[in-house]
Formats: C-alpha cells, sequence, structure tokens
C-alpha cells in the first residue's frame, strides 16, 4: 500500500499550531517567532512532509533561492561567510546560487541572478566594492556585508574598527608603546576599518602610529609583511594583524628570525578561526560572528521580500559586536 503523503494538517496537529503558522513557515515567512519555526520544522521533519517548491513558487511569486555574489573563495573569511549565509538560507528553506566574480563584472553578474529569479543577493566583503559602482537591477533587492552605507541596499558588518580598537587598546595596556600593523588589501571596506580601529586606538593613547604593511588575507602575504617590518626594524613590540591566516605567516616569519612570541613580539589577529586556539602559541584576536553575519544578512534579506518595494525599508545597517579573546601571543611589552 503506498504511504499516504504527509499534509499541512499533519504537520500542524503534531506542532499543536494552526494549518495558517505551518503555512508561514512553509513560505519562509518572518512572521514566526524562532521557537514556533523550529517546533514546526520538527514536525515537518517526523512526519515526512515535503515542500512542493514549484507549487510555493506559483502560490508566492518567490523562487525559494537567494544568489551570493562574492569576489573569490580562496579566502578563509570568504568561505567562512558563504557557508554561514548557506546554513542560514536552508534554515530558512532556502538555496543559493553562488556567482564568483574574480575580475568580472559585477552589473552582469547581478542582472543574471535577477533573470534566474532569485528572491534576492547576498553581497560578501570584497565584492561590495564592484557592486557599489555598478549599475543595480531596480527590482533586485540587496544585502551587502561588508560596505559602507548606500541608500541602494541594506548593509551587514562587523564593528571592525571597534575590534580593532580593542585589540590596540590590550597592546597598548600591556605596555607596548609601537605597535605596527598588517593590513589586508587597500581596496577591503574590511581592512580599511580595522586600520582606522588600530590607528585611532594609538592617537587616544597618545602613542605613535606604528610602521604598515599591506597583505592579501593570506598567510604567504603575511608572512612576507612581517619579514618586511622586521628587516626594516620597524616591527615594534607588538603586531596588530587584519586576520588570523596573515598572523599565522607572521608568526612563522617571527620564529625565523629568532623573535620569541609574545616574550619579544606580542601578536594579536583578527577573526577567531578554528585553527587561531591551536596556533603556536594559541593566537589572542578579535572573534568574527560568522553564523550570526550570515543569519543577519538572510534575515534582512528576507524580512519583508513581499513588500511593496516603494515602501519597504532598503537602508538597514547592522553592526555586529566583534569582542576580543586573549590568548597566549600577547603578553607585557620587554623590559
Amino acid at each position: 500500500m503506498t504511504q499516504k503523503r504527509a499534509s499541512m494538517a499533519d504537520v500542524a496537529r503534531i506542532a499543536g499550531v494552526s494549518a495558517q503558522t505551518v503555512s508561514r513557515v512553509v513560505n519562509a515567512s518572518p512572521r514566526v517567532d524562532p521557537a514556533t519555526r523550529a517546533r514546526v520544522e520538527e514536525a515537518m521533519a517526523r512526519s515526512g512532509y515535503r515542500i512542493h517548491r514549484a507549487a510555493r513558487a506559483l502560490r508566492t511569486g518567490r523562487s525559494g533561492t537567494i544568489g551570493v555574489v562574492v569576489s573569490t573563495l580562496a579566502t578563509v573569511g570568504n568561505s567562512l561567510m558563504l557557508e554561514a549565509v548557506t546554513d542560514a538560507a536552508a534554515a530558512r528553506d532556502h538555496d543559493v546560487a553562488v556567482v564568483t566574480l574574480g575580475a568580472g563584472d559585477a552589473a552582469d553578474a547581478l542582472a543574471r541572478l535577477n533573470e534566474q529569479g532569485v528572491d534576492g543577493v547576498v553581497v560578501i566583503n570584497e565584492a561590495s566594492a564592484l557592486v557599489r559602482s555598478a549599475d543595480l537591477p531596480a527590482d533586485l533587492r540587496l544585502v551587502v556585508v561588508d560596505s559602507p552605507p548606500d541608500d541602494r541596499f541594506a548593509g551587514v558588518e562587523t564593528d571592525h574598527a571597534g575590534g580593532a580598537a580593542t585589540a590596540t587598546a590590550h597592546l597598548i595596556a600591556h605596555g607596548h608603546r609601537v605597535v605596527s600593523h598588517i593590513a589586508g588589501p587597500a581596496s577591503s571596506y574590511a581592512a580599511a576599518e580595522r586600520e582606522r580601529g588600530w590607528r585611532e586606538s594609538l592617537e587616544r593613547a597618545g602613542r605613535p602610529v606604528g610602521a604598515l604593511v599591506r597583505g592579501a588575507w593570506t598567510s604567504a602575504s603575511g608572512y612576507e609583511a612581517a619579514t618586511a617590518l622586521l628587516e626594516a626594524g620597524s616591527l615594534g613590540t607588538a603586531v596588530f594583524v587584519a586576520n588570523d591566516q596573515m598572523a599565522l605567516g607572521a608568526l612563522r616569519a617571527l620564529a625565523e628570525h629568532g623573535a620569541r612570541v609574545p616574550e619579544d613580539v606580542s601578536v594579536v589577529g583578527f577573526d577567531d578561526v578554528d585553527d587561531a586556539a591551536n596556533y603556536r602559541p594559541p593566537l589572542t584576536t578579535v572573534r568574527q560572528h560568522f553564523d550570526r553575519l550570515g543569519a543577519q544578512a538572510v534575515l534582512a534579506l528576507l524580512d519583508g521580500a513581499d513588500d511593496d518595494p516603494a515602501t519597504r525599508p532598503a537602508t538597514v545597517r547592522t553592526v555586529m559586536p566583534a569582542p576580543l579573546v586573549v590568548r597566549a601571543s600577547t603578553g607585557p611589552a620587554p623590559a
């Protein structure tokens, strides 16, 4: 005998909610509180209920797919951010279509995603600079991760400047007078904000602004930048590095030059990637909550997606805190 396919009524009965609430969950409506959504999703799993995407698209005019635009997946931060957005989209029963730009045309990428009928697009990190300068489709809903304010789209970002300032203040509090900086690419908004936090923290403390060398977010570029600072004699007794991957390269350069961490030089990174706690020594770093960033980006994209484009808010900005995680790579300045 063929088993009867589970219905919304079956799900509603198991979850103890109305069929209307189940319908809202099925159609990814933001008007369901998280606890109720979780109960309905559990009931769907228990009953074997499957969402018919094509039927939902006909009912709602929404495809159940969001686009993601990213410049490259070669950096750890971009990969983690994509994973976070994908997980958050899946939790809202949405698929993800990814476009990697490289040096490509952002306007063309957005137009292609729009033609595919995506419900909106999340733009990640460095790709935001390309999108800001592009002609944007008027009917395409956008959320941009890490971008200056723009009236054309909503934004989500980490408090890069605040996190960098806290990291630098931590080094100052340990008596370091010269704090150098291995920065990210000049084209990166996040890198610019982290540089700003480092610089402003030193200026507030009345300390000289240390030397700056730029890297490319990779451990190899961090190694090269730290080597350049060491050979120029401008590293100082502490260095704030704009991400953990470059900090890994910097630790190698310091070890090769006979500099002990943290006895001779203190090192702080940014991101708190999973491996940071297992660096040698374990890395003091600023934590980015990638999972929360992804969830907020998807929420901002889908919340109110059914509203009239002429009236719904598009410029909401959310800034996530970036706490310092202190480990063994920082200590008092050498006497």
